[in-house]
């Protein structure tokens, strides 16, 4: 009997859940069709790819398009200016989303509140083709910032065209459109932490610094591990849509990255094979980089990303 109880009980729970398992089947298969179906295109990456020919009538080379990235004279450069930006672009921006959120926290008035954090998040949903436009006319020769820059008396600066100073704009524009997105998870994980524990600290005679310190940081930790993860699995991908629509040949050589060189070899060169070639390590890079974090943050946190 209590088998048959037990059967019972779990086919009434397969026909409840069957209204669930439609709703993610669109998603899913979706995500089948843009994102694993696709995958067979990495087989480019071991042949000498011709489009007249298809997939499988192409020459497969085994490694030869991997070997000659390697010895490549520029890879070195190219993936150092990745690496720089990429890092640059997710330490200063979490730096500067956990700094907000821990400030936009201190702000009582709700209306206020939710006023600040509207606009600081609205550049987040904006292309870089639109923005690019902006940051173009603001940072150019004759543009606002260097007109200000002048008329103070000092000389005007070539942000666009300076192989120096152009990973430092890429960095800080990048950091401008997305600091709003991430503070708010930040900031949810801040409302999160029990205010007890505020309040033991003010008791206990701590100042604001040192209850930001000792209570709201640690508290924050398992979100900023989970989010510094995440991000890892981007540190090869500088970013195309912003880099291309702001560089120019002037700044290749600190602000060429693989993507970048990818589109321009694989796409722009018709060298398919080669581009598939460098798309798949960098995917292997940033699952390498992801599992190890994930290795990580179960160690540090007792938690895990997946």
């Amino acid at each position: 009997m209590d088998k048959i109880k037990t059967k019972k009980n779990k086919a009434v729970k397969r026909r409840s859940e069957i209204s669930y398992h439609l709703m993610v089947f669109p998603g899913l298969f979706f995500l089948i069709l843009f994102s694993y179906i696709p995958m067979v295109g990495v087989l480019m990456a071991f042949q000498d790819f011709v489009p007249a020919k298809g997939l499988f009538g192409s020459e497969f080379v085994g490694l030869k398009h991997f070997d000659y990235m390697i010895h490549l004279p520029d890879i070195g450069k190219i993936i150092r200016n990745t690496m720089v930006i990429a890092l640059g672009k997710m330490l200063f921006g979490m730096v500067i989303a956990i700094a907000f959120a821990i400030l936009l926290n201190e702000i009582r008035m709700k209306f206020m509140k939710k006023t600040i954090q509207t606009i600081v998040y609205l550049p987040h949903f904006l292309s870089w083709v639109v923005l690019a436009s902006v940051v173009t006319n603001l940072f150019g020769l004759d543009g606002s910032v260097n007109q200000l820059i002048s008329s103070i008396g000092f000389d005007k600066i070539n942000f666009l065209g300076s192989s120096k100073v152009f990973p430092w704009l890429i960095v800080g524009t990048d950091v401008w459109k997305e600091f709003g997105y991430s503070s708010v998870v930040y900031l949810a994980a801040i409302t999160a932490i029990d205010p007890g524990l505020h309040e033991a600290a003010t008791m206990d005679g701590a100042s604001w610094w040192k209850r930001v310190w000792n209570v709201t940081i640690p508290g924050m930790l398992p979100i900023i591990l989970l989010m510094t993860a995440m991000n890892l699995t981007s540190i090869l991908s500088a970013g195309f849509d912003q880099i291309y629509n702001l560089y120019s040949p002037i700044v290749y050589e600190t602000g060429d990255v693989l993507d970048t060189y990818v589109y321009r070899i694989g796409l722009v060169g018709r060298q398919y094979s080669f581009g598939a070639a460098v798309g798949l390590c960098r995917s292997i890079v940033g699952m390498v980089l992801l599992l190890s974090a994930n290795a990580l943050t179960k160690k540090l946190t007792d938690q895990k990303i997946f």
